[in-house]
């Protein structure tokens, strides 16, 4: 597996952001050849592996963005490029996908067809769908659809995935106050847009806190307050941006509608004009019954500890638009609980456990021979 570590090492040096990945696919496509795999370059990269006689095919995705983040590690493989960073541990999702790659290729006998899809930029929501709307599934239809996670702070290798909703979606808004500004000392010759933008503010969370189910698990935070006043000028504009976390599409949906009516309210008291924008890019993700049985049992014969019930995700993951299009399991594997390998991801002292890749290798070995056994004589 050494080579395997250098192969993850040189990505984590040469991280690249979301539609930028021009080098990472490149050595994504080259690895490939060299495997003899059947190669198709475009908005990401796919690899067709077949064998046997089968016409099933699954379909295995890997992403390969990485974050505008400065990294703050101590080991001896940092980002090259300042500024960019694989914090999140994409650089050893592919680096899974690849040596499984090489395992089913030369050394594992099934009967079908493996498709490895390597992904752009998961990180923004945007690199699943645009691979769909590119045709992928189009011209390489999958019987199913899988994608792994790694998972700080759980032990090493385990397993824990769900069948139903896996991750959250995730709607950005951007609500725009246009008030009347004017000088601080006479507030009341205007309609100052950071007082109606405050009380907005407060009045967007009983959305969550009285608008819908205790038990919805939806998530709603205004992050950015902007306003174009001065030490001495009240400001006659303010925008509020924010993120929605949600986890059945229904709820996602009425917070757009409760938002906008509030918004509307809270503007029409105080006399002013207010607008609202709403957008979802990562929709639920939502695992199927059948594939998920299948990672449970691929991970127990991998030797993997398996949590086959595990709570829901608030993040959100782009491979929820293939779990969409085709029957799907989304999985979460443990990256360990120590040093830099239990951070946040995100964090820019977060590193991807090397210990992983011998472990992600043999479950997706497992997965392929179990939904595309071969056929004995």
């Amino acid at each position: 597996m050494d080579h395997l570590i250098d192969l993850r090492r040189q990505l984590h040096r040469q991280p690249e952001l979301g539609f930028q990945e021009e080098n990472t696919k490149k050595l994504v496509a080259s690895h490939l050849r060299d495997l003899g795999i059947e190669v198709h370059e475009g908005i990401g990269v796919v690899g067709v592996l077949r064998k046997g006689n089968g016409n099933r095919a699954i379909g295995l995705r890997a992403d390969m963005d990485a974050l505008p983040i400065f990294e703050n590690t101590d080991h001896g493989y940092p980002s090259e490029t300042p500024g960019v960073m694989h914090a999140c541990g994409h650089d050893g999702h592919m680096t899974m996908l690849l040596g499984a790659a090489e395992t089913l290729a030369n050394d594992a006998d099934f009967d079908g067809t493996v498709i490895f899809l390597f992904q752009p930029n998961e990180e923004h929501g945007l690199g699943a769908q645009a691979m769909i709307d590119e045709g992928v599934l189009t011209r390489f239809p999958v019987d199913e659809v899988y994608a792994i996670h790694n998972l700080p702070g759980a032990p090493v290798g385990q397993v824990s995935t769900r069948p139903g909703l896996i991750c959250s979606s995730e709607s950005l808004f951007e609500i725009t106050i246009h008030g009347q500004g004017g000088h601080a000392s006479m507030p009341q010759v205007g309609v100052d847009a950071i007082t109606v933008g405050s009380e907005l503010v407060l009045a967007l969370q009983t959305i969550v806190a009285r608008k819908l189910s205790p038990g919805a698990g939806v998530v709603v935070s205004v992050t950015e307050f902007v306003t174009d006043g001065q030490r001495n000028v009240l400001p006659g504009q303010a925008v509020l941006k924010g993120d929605v976390r949600a986890r059945a599409p229904e709820d996602r949906l009425a917070v757009e509608r409760f938002m906008r009516q509030i918004t509307d309210g809270v503007a029409a008291a105080h006399g002013v004009t207010a607008t609202v924008q709403f957008q979802t890019e990562f929709i639920e993700t939502i695992n199927a019954v059948g594939p998920t049985q299948a990672v449970c049992r691929a991970a127990t014969a991998a030797g993997c500890d398996v949590i086959p019930d595990r709570q829901p995700m608030s993040f959100s993951e782009d491979f929820a638009h293939f779990a969409a299009a085709v029957p799907g399991c989304f999985l979460l594997l443990g990256n360990g609980t120590e040093g830099a390998h239990g951070k946040p991801l995100h964090a820019s002292d977060y590193d991807f456990n090397d210990a992983l890749l011998p472990i992600g290798t043999a479950f997706w070995t497992k997965l392929v021979q179990d939904r595309l056994p071969s056929r004995k004589d």
